[in-house]
């Protein structure tokens, strides 16, 4: 790669690439900016009362914080991206299987997002009607405005991502902080007393796998933006405060929106306090953050594959993404959620294999094979488990398999 890369695509950040503190907490708080994590919140919000909300939120907070934390320690430390920690610990070649796993997550996300905006602002603001079965063509027009802006301001790399996030995160959770509040002054009761209605059929435990699951899947892209920041600590701490603030507000928004507006996403409270056009920038802003850094990561996963540039693996990404929009929002966001199970397995392997090898990394001596056999198996096995067993967490599930493959195969090596 050119040494003017300012994304690094196939080498560590060096020191003159590092970002201030503040710029890598907006960036990592902004990644968690994501209307489905408010999805989950509604779904919180029906089975568990306050008390049982507040403890999952911390239980899959913690859960979160190790797996995002680790990762978001190693890319700060090492400076490289996931697709070169995966170069290390599952081969030159096994590596094109993590980062076509990343990337095809995240350019689905990327394109869900983009309905995600497109969909509501049709419907409610045009006053159009939209189905599974009929889009109208403005719905596709803004489509296709969101997909060229994000695709743009991914395009640019972390430079732009990091200024959109300044611009989004006080924004999005100002505006929605203020909307959410107003929201519970105008109910019939406070927020303990509407969490308490309804039949509360979700337990702790499996509230808290609902956290952890909201995210566990883009968390695992952390090391292509902490690789940025000043050094390990600073790459641990903006994680782990960032992901846990930024995830406890996206549920709360959804929770609060599900009780007080019969809705999942704060979009539709500020449209309840007739408050359209400030809805119509939260819900975008939102989206933008979330799908910049996913379309950010899957040009990165693309560019390990084919060998082309960053940019133009983030211009394909987003084309596809674009094109697929609207069906993937109707056909595949339950596909995603199943393939969000294959992550965390990727995750581990990578946690394991950097801190086994640790002084080789800071070296440049980390032997790189073709394919660790063992490594690749750990991630298919673990994807199977988390999918497959319905007890416990499904993340941690599929992490134990994956880490248990990789240990053995790291003694049958030696």
């Amino acid at each position: 790669m050119k040494k003017n890369d300012v994304d690094y695509t196939d080498r560590a950040v060096d020191r003159a690439g590092r970002k201030s503190n503040l710029s890598m907490f907006m960036v990592m708080l902004g990644f968690t900016f994501f209307s489905a994590s408010m999805w989950v919140g509604q779904q919180l919000a029906a089975g568990l009362d306050w008390g049982g909300f507040l403890w999952a939120l911390f239980l899959g907070g913690l859960i979160l914080a190790a797996y995002t934390g680790s990762l978001g320690f190693i890319g700060a430390e090492s400076g490289l991206s996931l697709d070169m920690l995966a170069r290390r610990s599952f081969g030159s070649k096994g590596s094109y299987l993590p980062s076509a796993m990343i990337s095809f997550t995240q350019i689905g996300w990327f394109g869900v997002g983009l309905a995600m905006f497109a969909i509501p602002v049709a419907k409610e603001l045009m006053g159009l009607e939209v189905t599974a079965d009929y889009m109208p063509w403005q719905g596709y027009l803004l489509v296709a405005i969101a997909g060229i802006l994000m695709t743009a301001s991914a395009y640019f790399g972390i430079k732009s991502l990091t200024i959109i996030s300044y611009i989004a995160v006080p924004a999005v959770a100002i505006l929605g902080t203020v909307a959410m509040i107003l929201a519970v002054r105008r109910g019939d009761m406070g927020l303990v007393e509407q969490f308490a209605q309804g039949t509360k059929d979700l337990g702790v435990i499996a509230g808290a796998g609902l956290v952890v699951g909201s995210f566990v899947s883009g968390g695992t892209a952390t090391p292509n933006f902490t690789r940025f920041a000043k050094n390990a600590k600073v790459g641990l701490w903006t994680t782990v405060v960032a992901f846990f603030i930024g995830n406890s507000l996206m549920f709360l928004f959804g929770a609060v929106s599900s009780i007080y507006a019969g809705g999942n996403d704060i979009f539709e409270v500020m449209l309840n306090l007739n408050l359209f056009y400030l809805a119509v920038l939260v819900l975008g802003l939102n989206i933008w953050t979330t799908n910049d850094n996913a379309l950010y990561t899957g040009g990165l996963g693309l560019s390990n594959i084919f060998g082309l540039s960053k940019k133009t693996m983030v211009i394909i990404s987003g084309i596809i993404g674009t094109v697929a929009a609207v069906w993937l929002y109707w056909n595949f966001c339950g596909w995603l959620n199943v393939l969000n199970c294959t992550l965390p397995p990727v995750g581990i392997i990578l946690i394991l294999h950097y801190f086994m090898n640790r002084k080789a990394y800071a070296d440049g001596t980390v032997k790189e094979k073709k394919v660790d056999w063992f490594a690749v198996a750990g991630v298919v096995l673990g994807a199977v488990v988390a999918n497959l067993l319905k007890w416990g967490f499904p993340a941690i599930n599929g992490m134990a398999v994956a880490a248990i493959c990789f240990l053995i195969g790291q003694k049958v090596q030696k």
